[in-house]
């Protein structure tokens, strides 16, 4: 039996960005890499150690999608994630197959 999450502590934002883009599009393959630590020190980063994303996305649901609008539909699953919560978000979405 799995113990449910504890409501007081927070999610990993890369376990929040995963479990949206999974509800959104059923990828193939789905990888959420957090690049914070190449970044420690510059602009954007706040210290927390989530500031910077790669996403790298593999679903049906891009298949004849041009790379903007893919893009945009990522940017419009994640909400206020990128932008608000996360300073940098590097989008790799690609169709099955490409």
């Amino acid at each position: 039996m799995t113990t449910p999450p504890d409501p007081k502590i927070a999610p990993r934002l890369a376990d929040e960005i995963e479990r949206l883009l999974t509800a959104a599009f059923a990828p193939t393959r789905l990888a959420v890499i957090n690049d914070s630590a190449r970044h420690s020190g510059h602009s954007g980063d706040d210290g927390s150690g989530e500031s910077h994303f790669t996403v790298e996305i593999e679903s049906a649901a891009f298949t004849g999608v041009s790379r903007l609008e893919r893009q945009r539909r990522v940017n419009r699953a994640l909400g206020d994630i990128p932008g608000q919560r996360v300073h940098a978000l590097a989008v790799k979405a690609r169709a099955p197959g490409e």
